[in-house]
């Protein structure tokens, strides 16, 4: 029976060749010396390419959340302070509460 060991070799992370600079020179290089019929081959490639669609204004979708039918608005208001600090006691969430109770008390 023969033992069999593992060795596990350590590479050193070799620089890179070329600084960031040569290769945007390199790529700006060859883009300068691609012919117009290859431009169009790659064009043509990209659009049979289904995975590769260009995104249309309709189909994008909107950042964020939907506009409000009915937008709340900032105000200013002077309350008493004891019904403020009455509201903010309960914690988090005590614009909705007063909002609730003022909608209660006007009944809507």
């Amino acid at each position: 029976m023969s033992k069999t060991s593992k060795t596990s070799v350590r590479r050193e992370a070799t620089p890179p060749q070329h600084s960031r600079a040569d290769a945007l020179a390199l790529a700006s290089k060859a883009l300068a010396a691609m012919t117009d019929e290859e431009d169009a081959a790659i064009a043509a490639a990209a659009k049979a390419d289904p995975d590769a669609q260009p995104a249309d204004a309709v189909s994008r979708r909107k950042v964020g959340r939907p506009p409000l039918a009915r937008p709340k608005r900032a105000v200013q208001l002077r309350l008493d302070a004891d019904v403020l600090d009455r509201f903010r006691a309960d914690g988090d969430g005590w614009q909705t509460r007063m909002n609730e109770a003022l909608r209660k008390a006007v009944g809507l």
